[in-house]
């Protein structure tokens, strides 16, 4: 008989996160379709839509191609946190994860599982934090 670890279960695999986030940010803001479906919405703060100038879409744009994860930014391993600097301006998004059936007031129980969390996409400029 061995005692050998077993890996925990219920902990959700921090990578199908990232895949499930990235899929969602490039849908929600540059259109392109994931391979499965996954549930969420999109909101910018007024402080970005007054920006002006087409800053607004840019910051769209570029986060939706975001791809610099590094452990200082992204310390979990889900592609849940951004910061860009668009016109000299200091652009944070943010993906929050829910239960996909509470009115946005639990996060979820199972965040690798797209059936059940609905994700948030928040694009903000840095002040608005």
């Amino acid at each position: 008989m061995t005692n050998a670890a077993q890996p925990l279960t219920d902990r959700p695999d921090p990578a199908v996160i990232a895949a499930q986030n990235d899929a969602f940010r490039k849908l929600a803001c540059l259109g392109i379709a994931p391979e499965a479906p996954i549930q969420g919405r999109m909101h910018v703060t007024r402080s970005l839509m007054e920006a002006g100038d087409g800053f607004m879409a840019e910051a769209v744009n570029v986060t939706g191609a975001f791809d610099t994860f590094e452990p200082e930014n992204d310390p979990e391993g889900w592609h849940d946190f951004g910061a860009v600097e668009i016109q000299g301006e200091t652009v944070f998004w943010k993906i929050d994860l829910y239960e996909a059936d509470s009115d946005f007031r639990y996060g979820a129980e199972a965040p690798d599982n797209p059936e059940t969390t609905i994700r948030v996409l928040t694009i903000m400029m840095a002040r608005d934090w």
